[in-house]
C-alpha cells in the first residue's frame, strides 16, 4: 500500500515535470521566432525601405539635372543642339529606370505600389514632352515648356515625393512590430523564470519530503 502511494506521487512529479519541460520546450520556440522576426523586421527596414529611400532621391537629383538640360537649350546664352540635348536626358532617362527597376524588387505595400505607377505614368508624360520640346527648340520649344512641359515636371516630382514619404510610414509600422515581438520576447523570459522559481521549489519540496521520509523511517528502525 506503502509502495503504491509513493509511486503514484512520484508519477504526478513526473507528470508535472515533463508538463513543465514542455511549456519551457514551446516558450523557448515562441522566444526564437519573435528574434527571428525582430532580424527579419529590421533587414527589411534596411533593404526595403533604408536603400530604396536613398534611391528616390538618386531619381529627383537626375530629373533635377534633366531640367537644368532643357533649360539651357530653351534659355541659356550658349545654345545646345537639340539632338545632343536630348542625348544628355535619355542618359539621364536610363539612370531613373534602373534605380525603378531595382525599387520594383524590395518589398511593396499595396499603397507603395500605387504611387509607383503613378510615377511611372508621370515619367512617360514628362519624357514625350521632353522629346518634343528639344526637337522643337527655339521659340516652339518654350512655349510647350512653359505650358504643359514645366507643370509635367512639377507632377512627376510631387508623385517622387508622395513615394518618398509613404517610406517613413511603412518604416513607423515595421517599427511599431518590432516593439510588439519585443514585448513579447520579455514575457517569454519572465515566463522562464517563474518557471525555473516553481522548477526550484518543487527540488526544495522533493527533497524536505524526502528527508522526512529518511527520519520517520529512522525512529521507525530504533522503536
Amino acid at each position: 500500500m506503502k509502495f503504491a502511494f509513493s509511486l503514484k506521487n512520484k508519477l504526478k512529479i513526473a507528470f508535472l515535470l515533463f508538463c513543465i519541460m514542455c511549456c519551457t520546450l514551446l516558450i523557448r520556440f515562441l522566444e526564437d521566432k519573435s528574434v527571428e522576426k525582430i532580424n527579419d523586421s529590421f533587414i527589411s527596414m534596411y533593404n526595403d525601405r533604408l536603400v530604396p529611400a536613398t534611391d528616390l532621391y538618386f531619381i529627383a537629383e537626375n530629373l533635377y539635372h534633366k531640367n537644368a538640360i532643357l533649360q539651357e537649350v530653351l534659355f541659356g546664352n550658349d545654345v545646345l543642339q537639340g539632338s545632343a540635348a536630348l542625348v544628355k536626358v535619355n542618359k539621364h532617362n536610363r539612370k531613373i529606370d534602373s534605380v525603378i527597376n531595382k525599387y520594383e524588387l524590395t518589398l511593396l505595400v499595396k499603397q507603395e505600389q500605387t504611387f509607383l505607377n503613378d510615377l511611372k505614368k508621370a515619367l512617360i508624360v514628362q519624357r514625350g514632352l521632353e522629346a518634343k520640346i528639344l526637337n522643337m527648340a527655339g521659340a516652339e520649344g518654350r512655349i510647350i515648356y512653359e505650358s504643359i512641359g514645366k507643370n509635367a515636371a512639377d507632377q512627376t516630382l510631387a508623385k517622387l515625393s508622395a513615394l518618398i514619404k509613404i517610406q517613413s510610414k511603412v518604416g513607423n509600422d515595421l517599427i511599431k512590430g518590432s516593439q510588439i515581438f519585443v514585448s513579447g520576447t520579455k514575457v517569454y523570459s519572465t515566463l522562464q523564470v517563474i518557471l525555473a522559481i516553481v522548477i526550484g521549489i518543487m527540488i526544495v519540496a522533493i527533497i524536505s519530503a524526502s528527508n522526512a521520509v529518511k527520519i520517520q523511517s529512522d525512529k521507525f528502525n530504533l522503536n
